[in-house]
C-alpha cells in the first residue's frame, strides 16, 4: 500500500484553472471507478495552496497516471505553480474515523 501527499502553491491567476483541472480528474475517476484508490484534494484558506492525498493498494503505479484528465492536469502544473509541487511518501501511524482511512 502506498500513501502520498503532494502540496504546491499556484499563482493566484491560475487557481481557478487548477481547481477546474482537479475537478476533471474526479469526474473521470467517477466514470472509471478504479479499485484500491482513495484520493482527496484540499485547498488551504489562502486559495492557492493545494494538497492532494492519495492511497492505493498494490505494488504497481498509481491508477491516477492512467487517466487522461490527470495527464492534462499534470501537463501544465509546473507553469501554474509558484512553489512546488512537493511530493512526499508517508507512513500512516493512525487514523480515527478518517474518510476511507486516508493517510
Amino acid at each position: 500500500m502506498s500513501h502520498v501527499i503532494v502540496q504546491y502553491r499556484v499563482h493566484r491567476e491560475h487557481a481557478d484553472q487548477n481547481e477546474a483541472l482537479v475537478r476533471d480528474v474526479y469526474a473521470e475517476l467517477a466514470e472509471r471507478g478504479p479499485d484500491g484508490l482513495r484520493y482527496a484534494t484540499y485547498v488551504l484558506p489562502d486559495g492557492v495552496t493545494f494538497v492532494h492525498v492519495a492511497q492505493h493498494d498494490g505494488d504497481g503505479g498509481s491508477p491516477l497516471t492512467g487517466l487522461a484528465a490527470f495527464r492534462r492536469f499534470q501537463g501544465g502544473l509546473a507553469e501554474r505553480c509558484e512553489d512546488g509541487p512537493h511530493v512526499r511518501e508517508v507512513r500512516r501511524v493512525g487514523a480515527y474515523q478518517a474518510e476511507g482511512a486516508m493517510v
